[in-house]
């Protein structure tokens, strides 16, 4: 059981006084905090203290003993702790975003590989042959879009802006998967006039039209005025999760968030495949071929725990990592499994303790626990966060 030391990436997008607000680290700089970043990421690592009580990476930890720290069937599968695990605080948009399956990820990185793509170039889609699934799980109001709304739901959202762009028109003629591949292509690759007349049609019509997506499309606009991307609310689900809820993010499917505070769980991988509300790099022929144009009720979208014993069990359809949530009492929980595992105090305060040794986390801390710590005793009171792995 090992206290971690995170780090915060400041993104453009990140709010300032959100990791403040809920976990009092404090914003000397005056920066935007977007991540808490918890794990073994090669671009910033947590760090821990070593068995000898020296300042270690988690990264060069785990290299050390992986099969000790991994526990040996992770260790064989992924060669590394093969999840990131972040607290997210959005202020600004994010951009619209595909990451691809696994089979797709490793054919395009292999095929840029052959054409002597530089990995760090502005055009190179796939920087590792991963795929990218990831959950998201709020801790305050969290807005989000997330996968193709249904046929007849885009048709009554683009009535109003039927005249801002040929493919719409097109579309409303021909609600089919089809033609709405060709839409989002097609919108995506609106360049000079053509973008600025659709843009000036649809943000003429925000003027008379009430609700949502309308409103999304109006506080998007703030940020992204000349973005294709403005689009993509009448096309794509959004979702506000309440704090506590859940919801799974598949591949080949768009989506972005848009605003709030939330925990991430994702694979390690730096696949994204963009959509809009971004200045760099759009691939539009590769996202296409990397989306699937299939609706996805909202009801769909959020993920279902299952309860028991004092735990919420969220079903991941990815060996990458798992969820768990724990409410925690004076009653100890017993919590084990036969991997690495980072334990994340969402509030409250949480107490483990193993054979004698003792280790308390305050909200915003966390820990880890290599498989060999395994099992260790929890309690306290509010809520602790576990991500971790089932193979």
């Amino acid at each position: 059981m090992k206290k971690m030391i995170n780090s915060v990436q400041h993104y453009a997008w990140g709010s300032k006084d959100a990791l403040t607000r809920l976990y009092g680290i404090a914003n000397p700089g005056d920066q935007p905090m977007a991540e808490l970043w918890m794990g073994a990421h090669p671009k910033s690592s947590s760090r821990i203290s070593d068995d000898r009580g020296n300042d270690i990476s988690l990264r060069d930890y785990i290299a050390q003993q992986p099969g000790a720290t991994l526990g040996k069937a992770v260790a064989r599968r992924f060669g590394e702790l093969p999840f990131l695990f972040k607290v997210l605080c959005a202020q600004a948009p994010l951009s619209i975003q595909v990451h691809p399956s696994k089979s797709a990820a490793e054919r395009g990185f292999a095929l840029e590989n052959d054409r002597g793509v530089p990995i760090d170039a502005a055009n190179r889609n796939y920087k590792d042959p991963n795929h990218k699934p990831e959950l998201v799980f709020a801790l305050t109001p969290f807005q989000a879009m997330n996968g193709f709304r249904e046929i007849t739901g885009i048709v009554s959202l683009l009535q109003p802006v039927a005249g801002a762009h040929p493919a719409i028109a097109r579309f409303l003629q021909h609600p089919d998967r089809t033609h709405l591949a060709q839409l989002f292509g097609d919108l995506l690759g609106m360049t000079g006039e053509e973008k600025s007349l659709a843009l000036d049609v649809l943000k003429s019509t925000l003027g008379h039209q009430h609700g949502e997506p309308w409103e999304t499309i109006g506080r998007i606009a703030e940020d992204y005025p000349d973005d294709s991307g403005l689009f993509s609310p009448l096309l794509l689900n959004v979702i506000t999760l309440q704090p506590g809820q859940a919801m799974f993010l598949y591949a080949e499917t768009p989506h972005a968030y848009l605003r709030g505070e939330a925990l991430e769980v994702m694979a390690n991988s730096d696949n994204v495949l963009r959509a809009g509300l971004t200045p760099k790099y759009i691939d539009v022929p590769e996202l296409l071929a990397n989306v699937q144009f299939v609706a996805k009720p909202e009801h769909q979208l959020l993920a279902r725990p299952v309860e028991k014993n004092g735990a919420l069990r969220f079903a991941i359809p990815v060996e990458d990592f798992a969820f768990s949530l724990h409410n925690l009492s004076s009653a100890p929980q017993r919590l084990a499994q036969d991997s690495a595992a980072i334990l994340f105090c969402v509030d409250g305060q949480a107490v483990m303790e193993k054979d004698g040794e003792r280790l308390t986390l305050k909200p915003g801390e966390s820990a880890f626990l290599a498989a060999g710590d395994s099992p260790v005793n929890v309690s306290g009171n509010g809520r602790l966060a576990r991500v971790f792995n089932e193979l």
